[in-house]
C-alpha cells in the first residue's frame, strides 16, 4: 500500500490524474488497451472532469481506453443518481467516445439479472481470463463503505470475482457492484479521497483493527497488483502512522 498525502483537493486531484495517465501509458503500451473501472459519487466527478478538460485530455490514447463501473445504482441511464449517467456528463461525451468503449450496468432488468449479465459483458471482454482491470477507482463513505460494499451486508463474505445485487435496507434500494475478491485482482486499484468528513473512515480502514462488518473497504487488498491512497491532509488528519 502507498499513500500519497497532498496539501489540497486541487493537488489530490492532480496527483491522481497524473496517476491515471501513467498507468494508462504502461498498459497501452503492454497490451494494446487499458480498462478502467469508475466509482461514481461527487469526488471522482471532479476527477472526470479534470481528466476530459484540456489540461489531460491530450495525454491519454483515449481510443484504446475501455470504461467499465465499479458499482451502479439501481434506478435508469436518466436518472440524477445513475453512476452512468454522471460518466457519460463528465468524461465519455466530452471526448466523444465510442459505445463500444464504454460498459454501463443494463438496469432496466431485475437487480439480480443486471448483475449476472454485467459480470457475464466482463468476462467476454476478457475473453476466458480472469478479469483483471488495469485500474479500478474507488471512493469511501464516511461509514467506510467503498463501491458499493456496505456494512453488514452479506456481499462482504462473497469470495467469487464477480458481480452481485446488493439490497440496503436502511434506503430501501438495490446496488449493483463489483465483489471484493473481483476488485482485489486488478493491476492497479486507487482511492480518492478528500476532506475531513473522511478522515475517521480512512483511519479505520487504513490503521483500524480488521472489521469487515464495520469497515468494508478493510475488504480491498489486491492479490498481485498494486494499491494507492490519494488524500489531502484532512482526510488524513487522524492517521497516526
Amino acid at each position: 500500500m502507498k499513500i500519497n498525502v497532498f496539501k489540497t483537493e486541487d493537488e489530490v486531484l492532480d496527483g491522481l490524474a497524473n496517476y491515471f495517465v501513467e498507468v494508462a501509458a504502461k498498459s497501452i503500451a503492454h497490451h494494446g488497451q487499458f480498462s478502467v473501472a469508475l466509482s461514481g459519487g461527487n469526488s471522482p466527478k471532479k476527477l472526470y472532469e479534470l481528466l476530459a478538460s484540456p489540461k489531460f485530455r491530450d495525454k491519454v490514447e483515449w481510443k484504446k481506453v475501455h470504461f467499465f463501473f465499479g458499482d451502479e445504482r439501481y434506478v435508469p441511464h436518466t436518472d440524477l443518481q445513475s453512476n452512468y449517467l454522471m460518466a457519460k456528463k463528465a468524461i465519455l461525451e466530452p471526448l466523444d467516445l465510442s459505445y463500444r468503449q464504454i460498459f454501463p450496468v443494463n438496469t432496466s432488468v431485475s437487480p439480480e439479472e443486471a448483475a449476472a449479465r454485467y459480470i457475464n459483458d466482463i468476462n467476454l471482454y476478457f475473453a476466458g481470463f480472469d478479469a483483471r482491470f488495469d485500474l479500478v477507482l474507488l471512493g469511501l463513505g464516511d461509514n467506510s463503505h467503498t463501491a458499493s460494499l456496505f456494512p453488514h451486508t452479506p456481499v462482504l463474505h462473497d469470495k467469487t470475482a464477480s458481480v452481485k445485487e446488493v439490497f440496503l435496507d436502511d434506503q430501501q434500494v438495490f446496488r449493483i457492484t463489483m465483489t471484493a475478491p473481483l476488485i482485489n485482482q486488478a493491476h492497479h486499484i486507487a482511492y480518492l479521497v478528500y476532506g475531513a468528513g473522511k478522515a475517521e473512515a480512512v483511519h479505520h480502514v487504513i490503521e483500524d483493527k480488521k472489521d469487515i462488518e464495520n469497515y468494508p473497504a478493510q475488504l480491498i487488498k489486491p492479490s498481485d497488483g498494486e494499491l494507492q491512497w490519494f488524500l489531502d491532509t484532512a482526510a488524513a488528519a487522524l492517521l497516526k502512522k
